[in-house]
């Protein structure tokens, strides 16, 4: 059975972006960049259209260097994207992705992560599909300018701390195991 992961970045009041901010908040280091290269390539990356158009923007102009994410199996989920995507080795899927994540973790052995597309995650999170999750938080608050609030709409989670690391002597990566809860205890 294949694990299914969230991966996301977040200032440490939650937002994946921010208005007028470089990517990364302009903070990523040696450390990180390091420990992102060491990352397992076997798995599958999960997306959807908001974040393909933002990637493949990123290869088109060469704007960014997205070689690690290109040669890596995508699978995007949107009702408004046409075939043939550009960005290689990437699928379309216009099927619910709770569905079809349920059955690539029940058919599958290939590991399966997120990358951004917050309403994919909160999705995945809320139908129960989430083995673990990951943030990485960056030392500033975008109380002003904070884009993409990441947990808006979530359901409560109770977490359960498996790893913890600090890079670069600032940035805090937390991944945990999620279970989504009726309510506060008691």
């Amino acid at each position: 059975m294949a694990t299914l992961t969230l991966d996301i970045i977040t200032s440490l009041d939650g937002f994946t972006a921010a208005d007028g901010w470089p990517g990364l908040w302009g903070m990523g280091g040696p450390d990180y960049f390091a420990w992102l290269g060491e990352d397992d390539t076997s798995h599958t990356l999960l997306m959807g259209a908001t974040t393909y158009r933002l990637f493949s923007g990123f290869v088109e102009t060469g704007e960014e260097d997205m070689s690690e994410l290109t040669g890596r199996d995508k699978v995007v989920f949107s009702s408004t994207l046409d075939e043939a995507l550009a960005w290689a080795n990437t699928r379309l899927v216009r099927d619910d992705p709770v569905e079809v994540v349920r059955r690539m973790k029940s058919d599958g052995d290939r590991s399966l992560r997120t990358i951004g597309s917050l309403t994919l995650c909160r999705s995945l999170l809320t139908a129960g599909l989430v083995d673990r999750f990951r943030v990485v938080v960056f030392p500033v608050v975008n109380g002003a300018t904070g884009q993409d609030p990441f947990y808006a709409g979530w359901p409560d989670v109770t977490l359960e701390t498996v790893e913890h690391r600090t890079f670069d002597g600032r940035l805090q990566m937390y991944e945990y195991v999620p279970t989504v809860v009726a309510g506060p205890p008691g």
